[in-house]
């Protein structure tokens, strides 16, 4: 059977660190693997076989850090030896290293985020690929892009990341988002019994908060609906899409930008929430159509004057006009008089305040939405008409 060493080969410059490398015995032939780990020789013990420091070094925490990336190793080493024993095929020492090196290569952390990134673009997951880069990317950040092994996440590795978040002055539902996007994906690792579970999470918040919601009163809609905005083709534009949003039933900024033309026919616009693919439909009102005659016709496939160009990158403008939309619509709210951060979902979540502040069931309302998070009410709401949401919506744009 294979068995593996730790060695420390020293620099042949003085003062300078040596390399920790592994050696490998297997049928009385030996080979070396060497690591990225650098000491120098006063933090090596030859008895031992182990890195050493003092409490008043400078680089105690370095030298920790490589001890337990060493036992990582080993651990990983003697699991690929023993696997390879239970296949009963005959191997080498360098099958060893070069099933390690696989290993490296595919099981690290960024590695396997990353092709799990590729997998869910390939299957149209864009929204959900993108959660993906953007944990990915503050990962990075919180390792100063040290990569590391999936089998080497940890509890004490999960709480100092929540402690990272904290401190850069991050909510608990943004910083479990986070962690929540982590651990789908050592889920999957462990789905696909690339690793053991360990359980790295457990001490870590990956709830999610209730949070105040930012809903305007109808008379503050109203404030907006009224403003003069010509001169300021920008903020006129941006009052315009929130109007719309709030409109057409507080419809979310993505599915108002991704409508098409053939969406509007016989005066009802008919379109699947991105989110949920749930199907909704929705009485075209004159309102609507006079916001719409104020632009020019796009020349894409799509009905509002978000994506209007063909031959763009579809969620790169998508992205950049909503930024720019939010951006200006914390300007129209200081010429209001609003207090409250006014955003897109702002308008998404004032229709539902304001229909509720009208008497309308809490039932049309969630049906209007299209809302799927409360199951038993949208198996009550499977059959109603959808005349009933239109009239809800009616009631409200009167009152404006």
């Amino acid at each position: 059977m294979a068995s593996v060493k730790i060695k420390f080969k020293a620099s042949s410059l003085p003062e300078h660190e040596g390399t920790i490398y592994y050696q490998i015995l297997h049928e009385r032939k030996q080979r070396q693997l060497y690591s990225d780990y650098h000491v120098f020789p006063t933090e090596w013990d030859d008895n031992r076989s182990m890195v050493i420091t003092t409490h008043s070094s400078e680089r105690k925490s370095l030298i920790l850090s490589i001890r337990e990336r060493i036992r990582w190793d080993l651990e990983r080493l003697n699991k690929i030896i023993r696997k390879l024993n239970n296949d009963g095929i005959t191997y080498t020492a360098d099958d060893i290293i070069e099933e390690f090196n696989r290993h490296v290569n595919e099981y690290s952390l960024f590695n396997f985020m990353e092709s799990l990134i590729i997998k869910l673009k390939q299957n149209g997951k864009i929204r959900t690929a993108e959660t993906y880069i953007s944990t990915l990317n503050s990962f990075k950040k919180f390792r100063r892009g040290e990569d590391i092994m999936l089998d080497c996440l940890n509890s004490d590795l999960m709480e100092a990341y929540e402690a990272w978040h904290r401190q850069r002055g991050l909510t608990p539902n943004t910083i479990s988002f986070y962690t929540r996007i982590l651990r789908a994906v050592y889920n999957r690792a462990v789905e696909d019994e690339i690793i053991e579970n360990r359980n790295p999470f457990r001490h870590v918040y990956t709830g999610v908060d209730k949070t105040v919601k930012r809903a305007l009163p109808l008379s503050a809609i109203k404030k907006i609906k009224a403003l003069d905005l010509s001169l300021i083709p920008e903020l006129d534009y941006a009052r315009d899409m929130f109007m719309m949003s709030f409109m057409l039933r507080g419809m979310s900024f993505i599915d108002m930008a991704y409508l098409r033309k053939t969406d509007l026919a016989n005066g009802y616009v008919t379109y699947r929430r991105r989110k949920t693919g749930q199907q909704l439909i929705i009485e075209w009102t004159k309102e609507m159509q006079m916001i719409l005659d104020k632009y020019p016709e796009n020349s894409s496939d799509y009905l509002l004057p978000i994506i209007r160009n063909k031959g763009v990158n579809d969620r790169t403008t998508y992205r950049n006009v909503g930024y720019n939309i939010n951006h200006n619509l914390k300007r129209i709210a200081m010429k209001a008089g609003i207090s409250i951060p006014l955003t897109l979902y702002v308008a998404r979540h004032s229709w539902a305040s304001v229909a509720k502040a009208k008497g309308i069931p809490l039932s049309v309302i969630s049906e209007g939405m299209g809302h799927d998070s409360e199951t038993t009410t949208q198996i009550y709401l499977a059959s109603l008409d959808t005349s009933v949401v239109d009239r809800a919506n009616s009631i409200i744009l009167k009152s404006l």
